[in-house]
């Protein structure tokens, strides 16, 4: 049984998970049978397929960081909305890697039951993403071009 309030296990996910890559927090915080919807539309059923999710991010992504812009909670739920961003320093969505900053903006869905985050609900502006990543490729292949010359 997790005994710690709603918006410290939501902020304690961020920041272990997510911001640290601590994976020995999935079987802390999460419940045996975690559902989960990413921003970036994966889903997953149990805490090996998120934690596979997570690898998968911040091995794209160096420094990556989920910062919660604003947490609102209503008994054993929570509504966060969420910025999300890190250097893109590996092939991410079918983009090469630029080494340049990449973000977007998401918001977050939790339920949680006695065990720990039960589910877990995340919509993101892949609009956006996708557009930034255009922009970054663009812009790392003229400075490319530049720096030949």
């Amino acid at each position: 049984m997790i005994s710690m309030s709603v918006p410290k296990l939501v902020q304690q996910f961020y920041d272990r998970i997510w911001n640290s890559g601590d994976l020995d927090a999935v079987g802390t915080l999460l419940s045996e049978d975690f559902l989960f919807r990413g921003s970036l539309g994966s889903e997953s059923k149990g805490r090996v397929g998120f934690a596979d999710y997570v690898r998968s991010v911040r091995g794209s992504l160096s420094n990556y960081r989920c910062e919660i812009l604003e947490c609102v909670t209503e008994d054993k739920r929570a509504f966060a909305k969420m910025r999300f961003s890190g250097m893109h320093t590996r092939e991410f969505r079918g983009n090469p890697p630029t080494g340049l900053l990449v973000h977007w903006l998401g918001a977050a869905l939790f339920r949680f039951e006695e065990d720990g985050i039960a589910e877990l609900w995340v919509l993101g502006d892949m609009n956006g993403l996708d557009a930034l990543l255009k922009k970054n490729l663009e812009s790392a292949r003229l400075a490319d071009t530049t720096s030949e010359t």
